[in-house]
């Protein structure tokens, strides 16, 4: 996953160890009509070190209030408490003070795509680009804008930049693999998730978006392996229950199927593929394979 921030102070990272290894990532979820859009980020702060961090980096900046290094590192803590507003007022005071900060724009993007800001995230990933051609996350994070958006060639193209600036960045596989996908390409999707699992085996998107690409290929037990590695990630993904719901069902195993479908409608009522699985298997097969 990308991490938020770029380089920081020493004095900075005196008080924001824990903030430092944490952020936004610029990649996203598996994308379907299952459920809301999310934006990939690292698990919610349950123990209050990210508002630690906070008070830390404050009195910071209070004895070095042009250390754009400084807000930058609590705007990350400020994104990993959830504070997307205040992690921008910080990003742009950090632009303020070094505009020539390329990771300052990338994380002021990545925040502003966490309200919904698509239009000012863009300009932001190209600004950070126009800075600096060799950094990666921006061409990342341009490219999940411009999938949203429908733009999948301009996409493709900046994901193939950051592949070859950095071959080992599974979350560059991931975001390329979204493309093909959207595009239709399941087979090439697939190489590039496989890809994306190979360098970095511990998140369940990749797994997740496999499946999907699994089952547009009627490999349906290999997606159900996917969507049990997902869920062995993170088991509160209603997208994934449903999914492995769906292959479950194709696969003729109404019982399992009926069984993700209610998990997933637990966790998400208002999940499509769910909703739509929990009709036609409690009313019959009905139309799945028409």
């Amino acid at each position: 996953m990308t991490q938020l921030f770029g380089r920081v102070s020493k004095a900075a990272l005196l008080g924001a160890a824990v903030a430092a290894a944490a952020g936004l990532a610029g990649c996203e979820t598996v994308g379907s009509a299952a459920g809301p859009r999310q934006y990939a980020v690292v698990e919610a702060d349950t123990t209050g070190a990210a508002k630690s961090n906070i008070a830390s980096l404050t009195e910071v900046i209070q004895r070095n209030p042009s250390d754009a290094a400084a807000y930058t590192t609590r705007g990350a803590a400020y994104a990993r408490a959830g504070q997307f507003s205040e992690a921008i007022a910080d990003f742009t005071k950090a632009i303020q003070l070094d505009p020539n900060s390329a990771s300052a724009y990338n994380n002021r993007a990545l925040a502003s795509r966490q309200l919904g800001r698509d239009a000012p995230a863009l300009q932001d990933f190209s600004k950070a680009i126009a800075l600096d051609p060799n950094y990666g996350p921006a061409y990342i994070g341009r490219a999940n804008v411009e999938r949203a958006q429908g733009n999948l060639d301009a996409a493709l193209g900046d994901l193939n930049v950051a592949i070859r600036l950095n071959p080992e960045s599974a979350e560059a596989y991931h975001a390329r693999g979204l493309v093909k996908q959207k595009q239709g390409l399941d087979t090439q999707a697939i190489a590039d998730f496989d890809a994306a699992i190979d360098r970095n085996p511990f998140v369940s998107a990749p797994y997740a978006a496999r499946g999907q690409s699994l089952i547009a290929t009627n490999q349906y037990p290999k997606a159900i392996e996917d969507y049990n590695a997902a869920l062995n990630v993170n088991n509160k993904d209603a997208t994934s229950w449903a999914y492995r719901g769906l292959a479950y069902e194709k696969s003729g195993q109404r019982k399992e199927a009926l069984e993700n479908y209610q998990r997933a409608a637990g966790i998400d009522p208002n999940n499509a593929v769910a909703k739509s699985g929990l009709s036609r298997v409690q009313g019959g097969m009905g139309s799945l394979f028409n």
